[in-house]
């Protein structure tokens, strides 16, 4: 027996098969994209620290980092008793080896002492688990000179992505950055790093200095005079964060969840 087929049957049939095949696997292939963009979006959520902090009061924190020497540190804690404030010093391990006098000196004058790591590497280069150790061990050593255990954390560099941000976590401390630098390493004078500042105070805002460069320790005072000038108060970053219930925007500024 012989079935004869329409040629233009045929042709009718293999259109509609293969309108069915592209049907499905358009919408299999669809359906997985959409998968893979879920998951793409969720690996590529990125953390941010603590640049500034949204808030109606005229603080602002003056934070300090101490990696290279303590030549000056006298001559910036005598400015800081001078006008009553009190800041945050972000301190390297291997610094704190060094100068533990110094440790001791500003923990006594009531100033609040932050982590900057143990020896100062580049932290994108890490793992968790190195990156843990580096907090961990900084804080160490500042608990055993102090008595106090570390809560903040500053990346070397001002390095961070994912992985630093959440060791710090991990290590319960919180990420802390800055929305202004005096550039004071580069050895820029009292009245160019006021320049810098003057305009861009703000409430909220977090100020980069550290020790041991050629001028901060003079320009302390006049920085210092100039802020307070324009009504604002220093505190500690302690004092100008919010522990709980708030969110970091893409900017880096911390808001209180109202």
């Amino acid at each position: 027996m012989f079935i004869v087929f329409n040629k233009q049957k045929i042709y009718s049939y293999i259109i509609a098969l293969t309108t069915v095949f592209v049907l499905f696997g358009g919408a299999a292939f669809l359906g997985a994209g959409k998968q893979d963009a879920i998951q793409t979006a969720t690996t590529a959520e990125k953390l941010l620290p603590i640049y500034s902090v949204e808030t109606n009061d005229k603080n602002i924190a003056l934070t300090i980092n101490c990696a290279w020497n303590a030549d000056d540190i006298d001559t910036i804690l005598d400015t800081l008793s001078k006008y009553k404030v009190k800041v945050t010093f972000f301190m390297v391990g291997d610094w704190v080896d060094k100068f533990p006098e110094a440790v001791k000196k500003i923990a006594d004058a009531g100033h609040e002492i932050g982590n900057h790591s143990n020896t100062h590497p580049h932290v994108n280069n890490l793992t968790l688990e190195k990156n843990q150790e580096e907090i961990r061990k900084c804080a160490d050593k500042i608990e055993k000179i102090t008595g106090k255990r570390t809560t903040l954390y500053r990346g070397p560099y001002g390095e961070y992505n994912n992985t630093v941000i959440k060791s710090a976590e991990a290590e319960n401390h919180k990420t802390i950055q800055w929305s202004l630098d005096t550039l004071d390493y580069t050895g820029l004078t009292g009245d160019q790093m006021w320049d810098r500042l003057k305009d861009k105070l703000k409430n909220g805002s977090i100020i980069l200095m550290h020790n041991g460069t050629k001028y901060t320790a003079q320009a302390l005072d006049k920085l210092i005079y100039n802020i307070q000038e324009k009504g604002f108060n220093i505190v500690k970053v302690s004092d100008l964060i919010y522990s709980d219930n708030y969110t970091i925007d893409n900017t880096g500024m911390q808001k209180l969840v109202k």
